[in-house]
């Protein structure tokens, strides 16, 4: 075995592995970025080397540096994690001509797998069902259309060396054709360095159903079971499960047959997945084989009671497998389900900002968080907006999913925009309970699973919030009390005391839909003798509320209801954490300046911190409401910007390549008058 290993990944992949290789006694070496100079992952690693700036392409991505580093501490072997080398050629290779151990398969294997095309010609070659599709080395568009064409709309534009969702399109007919391959090729082109397509029939409902597979040095091998990844968003996985619903031990072993076909056909060691598409008939179609540990791996340890990086560091060292295929079998369900900082809301546009709270379900053997971040943390533009996995574990798919629903409950972020809430509504949409799972699944059910815009607020959340405000305002004038030469002065009150009638004071509340702050009226009361009892009245409603607040815990009373709320309470920006709620709110203190949540036009302002891509219209042209107008990118995803109405373009403020943070002004847009 090892005795130290180097970890060429930055986040919860790179803490996952410290805290397995440290349990086997191996001493691990960090790498990090200048944006990562205080991340956990350097915390928890005996020793961390810095790689250069925060963009990846100069530090994460750079070969000779990340070499150099394990040289210069001994490491014996790289672990890759996913994303960044995991899957370079020219990395392994590098190791290899070191002397490192690449911990992962061989360079052949990768190089077989890298592209999507040629892996489909090995797959075909070995019996493994493959999507009618084209994934020649002829490129041109003409071809490539004429290609989408042959095969029948709908069709799939993929990048042949992608991963994550990113330089793929779904292209619905033909007129929507070149402007989607010219987006994936760009896509592409940033995330990967390689434009080169692939085209194939996009399946109208099928399941994404992917098994893990496993091979050691001595040429042995076996699957893991499968995973469904079939909820997805931009062809990115949302929640995965494990075991498929539905599945059939008869399907399983076909399907799993298959994939140990795919693995041995290219030579494969070490950690893999086969991805598969399932159709309503059962036919199977081999999709793409990624040749490193999964993102949604956890999954898979959960039902299994395996250790797959523990497995992975074993293979590498020349051990044989742990187990056979027959010692392998499931037990119970599981789920992870990704936290990302994002707007689900806003086409799940990735978020930056600094997550100034946060608090995390409690791990036990049915709940466990993969994280590689802390409170104060920042989510930058440098990298994926990942926060975290949430991996849950019952004996059934039915107490799993309770148990996720749950877990997604006590998850409470403030700082940064997250898809909790989402995740879930998802978790608790009748079609997902019932199983009822497609790649589609999102879209089919977008009423069930987004929030509605506009929508009104409950009264008892605006009473909770107004009854938080009270209780802050009391500690603060208790402890100015306490530290003053008169504690019992009457100016330490702030009950709105008045002559020969009860006291009444006045909070004011802005909503994020709403440009005008909210008064609510409270008024004292010692109807029961509670020093800490009020009636709120929130429009034409009048409740009577009293509670009390323990750090960011309000145990609280609304009109004979109880129930415990947490506040996050970041500069008088309120967060309420319910069981089913997140309601955000700023309270404007009268000695504050009046912080209005301001809903800017999203197709004149960025929508996010990231750069411009391209500018698709000239100054002074005159455009349709819905054409597009520029691209942005943040994090390898696009953004495609439209005209708001009919009118003209007459000045952009920032050209290809610059840098925006979100808010900016981007255009000046005159729309055309109507006659």
């Amino acid at each position: 075995m090892f005795r130290k290993i180097l970890i060429a990944n930055r986040g919860e992949i790179a803490c996952r592995v410290i805290r397995t290789a440290h349990q086997l006694g191996i001493r691990c070496v960090a790498v990090y970025s200048d944006a990562d100079r205080h991340a956990l992952h350097v915390k928890m690693a005996d020793e961390a080397v810095n790689l250069g700036a925060a963009a990846a392409k100069d530090s994460y991505l750079v070969i000779d540096k990340v070499i150099e580093a394990a040289k210069q501490t001994g490491a014996e072997a790289i672990h890759p994690g996913y994303g960044f080398l995991s899957e370079n050629s020219r990395f392994v290779q590098a190791c290899d001509a070191a002397g490192i151990v690449f911990i992962g398969p061989p360079v052949g294997a990768i190089e077989a797998m890298g592209s999507k095309s040629a892996a489909k010609s090995i797959m075909e070659k070995a019996g493994v069902p493959l999507v009618p599709g084209y994934h020649g080395d002829d490129q041109s568009p003409d071809l490539l259309k004429k290609e989408a064409e042959k095969i029948g709309y709908p069709v799939l534009l993929k990048a042949t060396a992608g991963g994550g969702g990113k330089g793929m399109r779904i292209v619905e007919k033909a007129s929507e054709f070149d402007q989607a391959l010219a987006s994936a090729k760009r896509e592409a082109i940033n995330g990967f360095g390689d434009d080169t397509m692939l085209v194939e029939k996009y399946l109208v409902k099928p399941r994404h159903v992917e098994f893990q597979v496993f091979c050691d040095q001595q040429g042995k091998g076996v699957y893991l079971f499968e995973r469904d990844c079939s909820v997805q968003r931009r062809h990115q996985k949302v929640i995965e499960e494990a075991p498929a619903p539905g599945m059939s031990e008869a399907l399983r072993k076909k399907m799993g047959d298959a994939a140990l076909k795919a693995a041995q056909a290219i030579g494969y060691v070490g950690a893999g997945t086969v991805e598969f598409l399932l159709d309503v008939d059962e036919s199977f179609f081999f999709m793409e084989m990624n040749t490193r540990l999964q993102v949604e791996h956890p999954v898979t340890e959960m039902i299994t009671g395996e250790d797959l990086v523990e497995w992975q560091l074993k293979v590498a060292a020349g051990q044989p497998l742990p187990k056979s295929q027959d010692q392998l079998s499931i037990n119970g369900h599981a789920f992870e389900a990704r936290i990302y900082a994002e707007d689900p809301d806003k086409d799940f546009l990735p978020a930056t900002g600094t997550l100034s709270y946060l608090r995390t379900p409690e791990e036990n053997r049915h709940v466990r968080v993969d994280t590689g971040v802390l409170e104060g943390d920042e989510v930058s533009i440098y990298y994926d907006p990942m926060i975290a996995k949430l991996i849950v574990w019952d004996s059934n798919r039915e107490a799993a999913l309770s148990r996720l629903a749950q877990s997604l409950a006590e998850y409470r972020i403030a700082g940064v925009t997250t898809n909790t809430r989402f995740l879930k509504k998802l978790a608790e949409a009748e079609p997902f309970q019932k199983a009822d799972l497609d790649t589609g699944f999102i879209e089919r059910h977008e009423a069930l699973l987004f929030e509605e815009k506009g929508g009104s607020y409950s009264p008892n959340l605006l009473a909770l919030a107004a009854l938080y405000a009270l209780l802050k305002l009391d500690q603060e004038r208790q402890q100015e009390a306490a530290h003053s030469r008169d504690p019992y002065s009457p100016w330490h009150g702030f009950g709105g005391w008045r002559l020969n009638n009860n006291p009444t004071l006045k909070l004011r509340f802005t909503l994020p839909e709403q440009e005008e702050p909210l008064e609510i009226l409270v008024e004292a009361s010692d109807a029961t003798g509670s020093k800490n009892l009020w009636t709120v009245q929130v429009g034409t409603h009048k409740l009577l509320v009293e509670g009390r607040l323990t750090n960011d815990r309000l145990d609280a009373v609304v009109n004979g209801h109880h129930r415990s709320v947490y506040v996050a309470d970041l500069n008088n920006q309120l967060t309420l954490f319910t069981a089913d709620e997140h309601f955000r709110c700023q309270w404007q203190r009268p000695d504050l300046d009046n912080h209005e949540f301001e809903e800017a036009s999203a197709n004149l302002t960025a929508p996010m911190n990231g750069s411009v891509v391209t500018l698709l219209v000239e100054p002074g042209q005159t455009v349709s409401k819905g054409d597009a107008l520029m691209v942005m990118e943040a994090m390898k995803m696009e953004h495609t910007l439209s005209a708001p109405a009919d009118g003209e373009v007459e000045e952009f403020f920032f050209a290809a390549g610059d840098l925006v943070s979100q808010g900016a002004e981007l255009l000046k847009f005159a729309a055309t008058e109507e006659a």
